[in-house]
């Protein structure tokens, strides 16, 4: 019962993820971080099974942090995938698969276009430009359909997420204690000084 959206802009990504953490209709924990910042170039955002979401984004977060330490490079937002997709699958195989949905968000740092993936616990990989997990789905793709565009403002953006949020507010009996927004965008020249 969480749920994850996720959506892109120009030079942006926004992931939002409800903040409670839920078994059936039982609010376990108000205030649950359901996002993560991978590097400086990426965000996940998770949704599944209590032990396997946390350990298995801890897990993707540390050797994503090995890699840059190893290689003394970043990975931008399609390596994190593939490695993260390929992860997946290879617990898919094993005795004990993660279930674990994803939205994998970040902004390249050579071309500094946004990209979004939408993974599933079966480690299905899709490039989207806006992309929902949970009931959001049902309820909130058909607003994103509707108002997203490949040029929409950070402001807009965050407008559009509302919106989403208003909408399951409206249609759930379910309290998700909020919504975490995380966004990332690139510094620009003058921001760097």
């Amino acid at each position: 019962m969480e749920v994850l959206l996720g959506i892109t802009g120009k030079d942006f990504v926004i992931l939002a993820a409800s903040k409670a953490a839920m078994r059936g209709p039982t609010i376990l924990k108000a205030e649950d971080d359901k996002t993560k910042q991978l590097n400086a170039h990426n965000l996940m955002a998770f949704s599944g099974e209590a032990g396997d979401t946390v350990q298995f984004a801890e897990y993707i977060q540390a050797n994503i942090q090995l890699y840059t330490m190893r290689n003394d490079t970043e990975l931008g937002p399609n390596a994190v995938a593939s490695f993260v997709r390929g992860e997946l699958a290879r617990s898919l195989r094993s005795r004990n698969p993660y279930t674990v949905n994803l939205l994998l968000g970040g902004v390249d740092p050579i071309t500094q276009k946004p990209h979004l993936y939408w993974i599933d616990y079966l480690a299905s990989l899709a490039p989207v430009p806006y992309a929902a997990h949970g009931y959001a789905q049902y309820y909130c793709l058909s607003t994103l359909d509707k108002h997203h565009h490949p040029d929409i403002s950070l402001e807009e953006g965050m407008k559009l997420l509302q919106m989403c949020t208003d909408e399951l507010k409206r249609r759930l009996p379910i309290d998700y204690k909020g919504v975490c927004y995380r966004s990332h965008r690139p510094r620009s020249a003058s921001e760097d000084g």
